[in-house]
């Protein structure tokens, strides 16, 4: 979406965590974009619960303006909600997408016409519970095979299409309304305007779906990405060429270089 470069800024921004019980490895570049519009985040613990791991990625479009906020304040949102300190945290992973989405849009010094995906991967007592609204998508390799913990949320998937359609909108070249290539996202505002339908009814909305699963030792790594590695490789490929140079003893962080190195992606 948007204007793009003559070359493309190659420039990797790669960085790693770890503490007894994850091994954290990142890296991005911002590729053909005229703006880095993309941002992640990577908590070995939440600040009010040092028992939860927490991950994101969210692929900005329009501009970066909701991908920083939600890198900055998606996860708070989340931890302090009464559902999650209830041990809700399915609910609290929705309710918290729906809130944070709420907050920008009622205040005036937040509200912004850019847009971004958001995957997140919250691991909590020995689960994995994935929240996801737009094409981001997570992948967990069990004994080596691909195993989503998303669906990809396109204008052309039947339930998507409609809710688009039910909200007044339409699907164009598997675009909402010609223009979004993308049926949730968090911002983009423009298509949830509709003051007569609730936030999960809009044409576009930032509702996530969750997804959960029990850690076992079969559960090697996951992995969390934006469309740009998604539309020239599919799952499995991305879990064989991570596995195949974790095993051979490279760090996530230098896998995640290679991959962006060696890979035909635009922004990241």
């Amino acid at each position: 979406m948007g204007q793009t470069l003559s070359e493309p800024i190659t420039v990797k921004d790669t960085a790693s965590c770890s503490n007894a019980l994850y091994s954290i490895g990142s890296s991005s570049m911002q590729g053909w974009r005229i703006n880095m519009e993309d941002a992640h985040v990577h908590l070995l613990e939440l600040e009010n619960d040092p028992t939860s791991a927490y991950f994101s990625v969210f692929d900005g479009h329009g501009g970066s303006h909701v991908a920083k906020l939600a890198s900055r304040y998606l996860h708070k949102q989340i931890a302090q909600s009464e559902a999650y300190l209830q041990g809700r945290i399915s609910d609290a992973l929705i309710e918290g997408f729906l809130d944070f989405d709420e907050r920008m849009l009622e205040d005036d010094g937040l509200k912004d016409v850019s847009g971004s995906t958001a995957v997140v991967v919250l691991i909590k007592d020995n689960c994995i519970f994935c929240a996801n609204a737009g094409d981001s998508r997570a992948v967990v390799s069990v004994s080596g095979l691909a195993v989503p913990l998303s669906i990809d949320h396109k204008p052309s998937n039947e339930e998507e299409s409609k809710r688009i359609f039910a909200a007044g909108g339409w699907v164009e070249f598997n675009r909402v309304n010609g223009n979004l290539a993308l049926s949730r996202a968090l911002g983009d505002f423009a298509f949830k305007a509709n003051k007569n339908l609730s936030a999960r009814e809009q044409i576009v909305t930032a509702c996530p779906e969750v997804e959960t699963c029990t850690i076992t030792v079969e559960h090697e790594f996951i992995i969390l990405a934006c469309d740009g590695i998604w539309d020239v490789m599919t799952s499995q490929e991305v879990i064989d060429f991570c596995r195949t140079r974790l095993a051979s003893g490279s760090s996530p962080d230098l896998v995640c270089f290679i991959f962006l190195l060696e890979g035909s992606f635009y922004n990241l």
